[in-house]
């Protein structure tokens, strides 16, 4: 007899509990909202924020010939003596002297391997995570960006975009369904932790990642 009043009552509390709403403890936890702000219009503002926050050296240029300049000047102060570049409207755009004596014709893995710095484009800059898109279709292909101990890529302000989706979305615009078979999303100079917790850098690719970003708009 008891057993069945217990039961009784515990089921109209249910009832009751039911028939009432109860608020949500934590209304903006539902996945209701986005969690990431809407796209500003400076994106090159924040790509610059992002990347120096990953330990990269932004510089922005404001023509070409700026360009020029600011990579005459890098290469004067870390004393480059090996540049690698295998791309060639880099090569043949680069007219400061201090840069292209240094040049390498050699664009084997060999001269790679032995290089200070190597030059290359990227497909994409993702200014939300301060992210450099390369892939293998470009000239520089996979190991360019990889194996140089400082990296130097060029890239100009029509080449930024928001989220990563934003980036993938134009390569499939750019490339359909013959996506290159490498796609590399660089966010700074390579590093890990995984030994004791300690953070290092360079391990896995360059310990400098240099972005020369040209304002073509």
């Amino acid at each position: 007899m008891k057993a069945a009043a217990s039961k009784e009552s515990i089921l109209k509390k249910i009832r009751k509990a039911l028939s009432e709403s109860t608020p949500l403890p934590f209304p903006s936890s539902e996945g209701n909202h986005s969690v990431f702000q809407p796209a500003p219009d400076d994106l090159d503002l924040l790509f610059a924020e992002q990347f120096g926050k990953l330990q990269g050296k932004f510089v922005f240029c404001l023509n070409d010939q700026e360009l020029q300049l600011q990579l005459a000047l890098l290469a004067k102060q870390k004393n480059f003596q090996k540049i690698y570049c295998r791309e060639e409207d880099f090569r043949s755009g680069i007219t400061e002297e201090a840069v292209r004596s240094v040049l390498l014709e050699d664009q084997s893995p060999e001269a790679l391997k032995n290089c200070d710095a190597a030059i290359t484009g990227c497909e994409c800059l993702v200014a939300r995570t301060g992210t450099i898109v390369l892939s293998s279709a470009q000239a520089s292909g996979r190991t360019s960006s990889v194996y140089a101990p400082v990296h130097i890529c060029i890239a100009t302000t029509s080449q930024l975009v928001y989220d990563i989706k934003d980036g993938l979305r134009l390569l499939k615009e750019k490339y359909g369904t013959s996506l290159p078979s490498f796609i590399s999303f660089a966010s700074g100079p390579s590093r890990t932790a995984d030994i004791e917790k300690t953070l290092v850098v360079g391990v896995h690719g360059p310990k400098e990642v240099y972005l020369f970003l040209v304002d073509n708009s």
